[in-house]
């Protein structure tokens, strides 16, 4: 394509900003697009693009009486997840992306993917989506720029983040965006990368079409750049919900949470509670990313970057969350769900009864009985938060709120409590640091296996561990009113395999408790671990049928556990080498010296 095509083909540009035509123009000479669309997030434009997706079978028009706006998208079988293994962190230095990423030097990487990319675009259309990560005209936003040959990309894009024109306004004349490449390819695994280049403000990923491989401002921006940004100017990039408690009294307490992906995040952060905690009320800021930086008044103050909720339907219900089936009523991208007669979605767990007969995720017949599953165990809803019928007040808010509590917590069947307070800061740290959790399918590779992932940013992280954990110790330094740090389990099994806790809406219970103790109202017992709650004054247990029994395993710390705990948690602090914090080596080493190991 001569330069002269690509600025005919730019023509329409709506931007002046000579920094992004000239990335656009660099871009387009390497792709080779038929035609450039810039993306301005208006109705028109999303009905055109719908209109388009649905004639070239992209999108599949769900039933328009019982879900308005709703569609259907079936990914190639082969690209149904995140592929952490062809994910790389691309930094000059090899030891700066550590031992938790794949690395690739950047001219390599540079020099690989040019490849690929060179005429990847020919006869498609390359769609520009300008898109702000949190609310608009925030000082902690971040602007970042997706090129990409799918409009299912740019149909996405419209509903998790603040895309389109208002974009382009708060980016101005300023060079400082996040340039972000994305082709399709030939979807060949073969030929699938996602690069990151910290150093850059740089995403480039080919091969794929998932969501958490192409939707650049989620994982790729928000979190993996996100960290390394957030090293460099003194924030936190996290894997966390946010959500506001109000008592009946009034008081809002707003609490940030870590948890894997497919652990509940979204459940959590959109929780009703029970019966016997009317006129609590808890209200959804995000569900899966915060950014937090220290605000004047030294609280830990957190926003949202995302516009949109990307979550796993398998499991979604009204028993669940059912606050999240109100938010894919309407205007919602369904991805490799299963297909109804009438033509409604269906995956498992969803309620009522299992369909007679359905049209599985791949397009193929599916009847009741089947050995395989009729929704693939990731599929996914592409949903506005505006959808969601507890969104907070202040999830638009630029300052975004102040954090009083952050909660760690993984999938495990067994040794971790159903809630325990750390001592202090490190201490926080430290159970964060050493967070366990089983593995699930969102990400390829073995399901059930415990791997530690620290924070749940095992893949997200964009640099070293060892130096992001040490930014999260760096950082008590700069937050004269740090929130309060919890470990939680809702996952603990019997010696029959079934989990104790009932979860779900009754979590509650241990939010409830974790208010009362930011706010100094209840009394504690101290453990070799942390505090717990006492038996007298914890938890609230009214209304719920669990035997004293139960309580006291899901609740229980036993040495013997919790020695073998310690003592696996060695190869991850081994492999963090001489970057491994000296104060969360001491902490292991305190726990070790206390338990008698």
């Amino acid at each position: 394509m001569a330069p002269t095509q690509t600025a005919a083909l730019q023509g329409n540009a709506p931007t002046k900003n000579a920094e992004l035509l000239a990335w656009v123009a660099k871009m387009a000479q390497m792709t080779q697009p038929d035609n450039i669309v810039w993306c301005d997030g208006s109705e028109e434009e999303k009905k055109r693009f719908t209109d388009l997706a649905v004639k070239e079978g992209i999108l599949i028009p769900l039933n328009q009486q019982k879900r308005p706006g709703c569609y259907l998208h079936r990914s190639n079988p082969n690209d149904v997840a995140r592929v952490e293994h062809l994910t790389f962190i691309c930094t000059t230095n090899k030891e700066d992306a550590g031992p938790t990423n794949n690395w690739m030097e950047p001219e390599a990487a540079y020099t690989k993917l040019t490849h690929l990319f060179s005429g990847c675009m020919k006869g498609r259309t390359m769609y520009v989506v300008p898109y702000v990560m949190g609310p608009l005209g925030s000082p902690y936003a971040k602007i970042g720029v997706e090129l990409t040959d799918s409009v299912y990309v740019a149909l996405n894009m419209r509903i998790m983040t603040r895309m389109g024109k208002p974009a382009l306004d708060m980016l101005g004349d300023s060079n400082d965006f996040n340039r972000g490449l994305h082709s399709t390819g030939d979807l060949n695994p073969d030929r699938r990368y996602i690069c990151h280049f910290p150093q850059d403000n740089t995403i480039w990923s080919f091969g794929s079409g998932y969501g958490g491989n192409v939707l650049l401002g989620k994982k790729c921006l928000a979190l993996r750049i996100g960290s390394y940004l957030g090293q460099h100017e003194g924030w936190l990039a996290e894997h966390m919900l946010i959500l506001g408690v109000t008592s009946p009294k009034g008081e809002t307490t707003y609490v940030a949470a870590a948890f894997p992906s497919a652990c509940g995040k979204t459940n959590f952060a959109m929780m009703i509670p029970p019966k016997e905690y009317e006129g609590w009320k808890i209200e959804t800021v995000g569900d899966d990313i915060a950014w937090m930086r220290v605000g004047p008044d030294g609280r830990l103050w957190a926003i949202n970057p995302e516009a949109g909720y990307f979550g796993v339907a398998p499991g979604t219900n009204y028993k669940s969350n059912p606050n999240a089936m109100a938010s894919v009523a309407k205007d919602t991208l369904f991805t490799n769900v299963a297909m109804t007669a009438d033509g409604d979605v269906w995956w498992e767990g969803m309620d009522g009864e299992v369909p007679e007969e359905l049209t599985d995720w791949q397009g193929r017949p599916w009847k009741r009985g089947s050995g395989e599953k009729a929704a693939h165990p990731n599929s996914r809803f592409t949903a506005p938060a505006s959808n969601n019928p507890v969104l907070s007040p202040k999830a638009n808010d630029p300052m975004g709120v102040p954090i009083s509590a952050i909660i760690f917590g993984g999938r495990r069947s067994n040794t971790v409590p159903l809630v325990i307070q750390a001592f202090n800061w490190t201490h926080g740290v430290f159970l964060g640091a050493t967070m366990g959790s089983e593995t699930t399918a969102a990400a390829t590779g073995k399901v059930g296996v415990v791997r530690r992932d620290p924070m749940a940013m095992l893949p997200f992280c964009g640099y070293h561990m060892g130096d992001y954990l040490q930014h999260w110790l760096n950082m008590q330094k700069k937050i004269s009113h740090p929130p309060k740090i919890f470990q939680v389990n809702w996952f603990r099994q019997d010696k029959n395999g079934k989990f104790i806790w009932p979860g779900f809406g009754d979590n509650m219970r241990v939010l409830e408790w974790i208010v009362n103790r930011v706010h100094g109202r209840v009394p504690t017992e101290e453990t070799l671990l942390g505090w717990v709650p006492r038996a007298d004054q914890g938890l609230n247990l009214k209304g719920l049928d669990l035997s004293p029994d139960a309580v006291s395993e899901v609740t229980s710390i036993k040495e013997d556990e919790w020695k073998a705990e310690l003592k696996s948690q060695e190869p991850f602090f081994e492999s963090l080498g001489l970057k491994a914090p000296e104060a969360l080596t001491l902490q292991r080493k305190l726990l070790i010296s206390r338990l008698g190991s």
